[in-house]
């Protein structure tokens, strides 16, 4: 079992970023090992989607679902099909004097113990270089301040 937990304050609305992480479709473009999206259903309140990772030789497909509350602005994901054994991911987007405050959880755990294991090894830097890519999609459409 792999789990991170982070809290991050970005120079930007709750709201855009909430609007950022609710756009699955958008991954691609990117977000590092994202290779592509597929949403099967979307509305207000959720959405199940695909997303094909890809890692040097390993290229995996899963199907999460996703729960949008756009009133508290946070974001659930639950794993549905794929090569884990569980996935959970949490957003919450709290409003703060230097713009908003991320509350990042991520919890997985891969059905591969040899995928597992490499994962684990570069499981920190590579949910830094993740938050990191969303901050800079930010800076990107949001032009980095309020």
């Amino acid at each position: 079992m792999t789990v991170h937990a982070e809290k991050r304050v970005i120079n930007h609305r709750p709201l855009d970023l909430y609007t950022l992480v609710a756009d699955v479709q958008k991954y691609p473009e990117f977000l590092p090992w994202c290779l592509a999206a597929r949403i099967h259903h979307e509305n207000t309140l959720d959405l199940q989607a695909d997303l094909i990772i890809g890692f040097n030789m390993f290229r995996e497909r899963f199907t999460s679902y996703v729960e949008l509350d756009a009133k508290n602005l946070e974001i659930t994901v639950e794993y549905a099909e794929g090569p884990f054994r569980h996935l959970t991911n949490r957003w919450k987007f709290l409003d703060h004097p230097d713009g908003c405050e991320i509350d990042f959880y991520v919890d997985f755990e891969f059905n591969s113990r040899l995928l597992q294991t490499v994962i684990e090894t570069l499981f920190t830097e590579a949910v830094k270089r993740m938050v990191r890519a969303f901050e800079t999609r930010a800076n990107a459409l949001y032009d980095k301040k309020m």
